[in-house]
């Protein structure tokens, strides 16, 4: 009775390991289907992209993260877009997801970062981490996410940076067919060749971009015939009381001429007016006499219009924006 009931005992722990192997080989098996299918997908994705004086390179891809994770490495990635003139070329990517949320991928980008921009000298940026996340979904990352800590942008293979921050974030995220973007930074300093008299900043902004999925979609070549809402914006001395927020709408016509209706606010005007004038001591004294107009205004926000390209405080003309792109 005894070695009947040992045999069965021994039968079912057989059969349990039998069936543990069974599905670990599948489980192994799957994986590295899977794994396959990731890196002919982003071959392809690659090779979709390349073309009309577009290049974007993955060097070396590689999917990795086995047992519970799966993922893409890069040894390098470079993308060029000849005909806006644009260049970005960085180190090592690391992308990962957990097997039971694929649809959350973490990122980890390695510098530095050599870009070059039309507007400007060739760049180098450089960081001490660049991290990233982002939610998928369809047509478009249900929520987006980047920290980059201790960043600096220099010329390219200069040491001296022309800007550093502690700690730049960016965020954004579908608000049905709007999109939402947040960013924030801390300790934001100018180089000596920009502005060597400028205290270390911190801010942060909120934007509401009106039907921004559809636009991100179709790859957005101009600002003309869209429209935002900034909900929030503040930057201001670290530390101190000095800076300035503004809120409200803005729009660009079909022909490219700026509309928005914008509450401004200015704190400790006298502290920043010094800074300003410190930074253009060409304009010292109209900065002051601006500075005495603020600070009889105590806490009332500055309304400010910009109609079809001309900007008002008030009644009075402050200008002529250029039509927008």
């Amino acid at each position: 009775m005894a070695s009947s009931t040992s045999s069965r005992f021994g039968r079912r722990i057989g059969w349990l390991a039998a069936a543990v192997v069974v599905v670990c080989t599948a489980y192994t098996a799957s994986w590295f289907y899977a794994a396959g299918a990731l890196e002919t997908r982003v071959a392809a994705t690659l090779a979709g992209l390349n073309g009309g004086g577009v290049r974007a390179f993955c060097e070396e891809p590689e999917a990795a993260g086995f047992p519970f994770r799966i993922g893409l490495h890069c040894k390098s990635v470079f993308y060029e877009n000849v005909g806006d003139g644009v260049s970005i070329r960085a180190g090592r990517l690391h992308s990962t997801a957990n097997v039971y949320q694929p649809f959350r991928v973490l990122s980890e980008l390695d510098g530095p970062a050599k870009i070059i921009l039309p507007f400007t000298v060739p760049l180098e940026a450089r960081w001490k981490s660049l991290l990233g996340s982002l939610r998928l979904s369809r047509p478009l990352p249900e929520r987006l996410s980047f920290e980059g800590v201790d960043v600096e942008i220099a010329e390219d293979e200069n040491q001296k940076p022309l800007l550093s921050l502690g700690d730049i974030q960016f965020h954004a995220r579908q608000r049905q067919m709007d999109l939402e973007a947040a960013v924030s930074f801390r300790n934001l300093a100018a180089g000596a060749e920009i502005a060597p008299s400028l205290p270390p900043l911190e801010g942060r902004a909120l934007l509401l971009v009106k039907d921004g999925v559809s636009l991100a979609e179709s790859r957005l070549q101009s600002l003309r015939g869209k429209s935002a809402t900034i909900e929030e914006m503040v930057v201001g001395v670290v530390g101190q009381a000095a800076g300035f927020s503004a809120s409200g709408p803005v729009s660009v016509g079909n022909d490219g001429l700026v509309d928005a209706e914008l509450a401004v606010r200015i704190d400790d005007p006298a502290a920043v007016a010094d800074i300003m004038a410190r930074n253009f001591p060409d304009e010292r004294e109209q900065i002051m006499a601006a500075a005495g107009m603020l600070k009889g205004l105590g806490n009332t926000p500055l309304q400010i219009r910009v109609v079809r390209g001309r900007a008002f405080l008030g009644f009075i003309p402050l200008g002529q924006i250029p039509p927008v792109e």
